[in-house]
């Protein structure tokens, strides 16, 4: 069933016109939840091409955006899940950079010494409690950072890494912002808006998912790069991180 399943990928790929490359995304994710990454190898070269970060609806996005969603989508099992493994990355006194974040980011109970958000909805932002601050901007259309370098010991992003059409732009930024040591911690499930997705995300399976995402903390120049599952036993939606670490001082010199 896995060898037909990886075929017939790698023929709708060539189909969709995806670069050959990207057969590296066969079923060969085979590794326990908590390192799905486990015997993979990296592409030599970046393998994705502009049409794999396309999507349906290329209108505004600050239009698709412009009404305010007070809404959870993933359930509370997945934010349970997601919740709980910051809380064990997280501690006291971290400056946190939430990407793409909305009225609620899932953060556990852990006294932050800064908590950033940048997202598309003013309306959303002003109702996260969890922010000591915030601002809109469409990283789709500026993909900066607007810090100083290594200011964040996190940067984290909720369900959204899937609409990023600059990935390895935002990725690079991201090191930047974090400090020597620093993670970056990406969670995602199987919902997302479709037509505001990249069209390599709508072909490709969970765990290919997880492989794509780990391409972009690697070109990026992360450490550290593991992809887990981490669904809540019971859940409806499954929930997968990947994550990524910036090299401490000493690996630099």
């Amino acid at each position: 069933m896995a060898m037909a399943f990886s075929v017939t990928l790698g023929l709708l790929l060539l189909t969709l016109g995806f670069a050959v490359d990207l057969q590296e995304l066969e079923t060969k994710i085979s590794g326990p939840k908590e390192d799905l990454l486990r015997g993979l190898l990296w592409p030599s070269a970046w393998p994705l091409r502009s049409e794999h970060l396309q999507r349906m609806d290329e209108s505004e996005d600050q239009e698709f955006y412009g009404q305010a969603r007070l809404v959870t989508h993933i359930d509370d099992a997945a934010i349970g899940a997601l919740r709980r493994y910051y809380e064990v990355h997280f501690h006291a006194g971290a400056a946190v950079l939430d990407l793409c974040s909305s009225w609620i980011s899932h953060f556990p109970a852990v006294r932050l010494a800064r908590a950033v958000g940048i997202g598309m909805n003013a309306d959303e932002l002003a109702r996260n409690e969890q922010l000591t601050e915030w601002t809109v901007k469409d990283l789709n259309k500026d993909p900066t950072l607007n810090f100083e370098d290594e200011t964040f010991d996190f940067v984290v992003n909720a369900v959204s890494v899937d609409y990023l059409v600059h990935p390895l732009e935002i990725f690079k930024e991201m090191l930047r912002v974090l400090k020597p040591g620093g993670m970056a911690i990406m969670g995602f499930s199987n919902r997302f808006f479709g037509t505001k997705a990249i069209k390599l995300w709508l072909e490709i399976s969970e765990l290919q998912r997880c492989q794509v995402v780990s391409w972009y903390f690697h070109f990026a120049g992360f450490r550290q790069i593991r992809a887990k599952e981490i669904t809540a036993k019971g859940g409806r939606d499954p929930m997968y991180v990947v994550e990524g670490v910036k090299a401490p001082i000493s690996d630099e010199l």
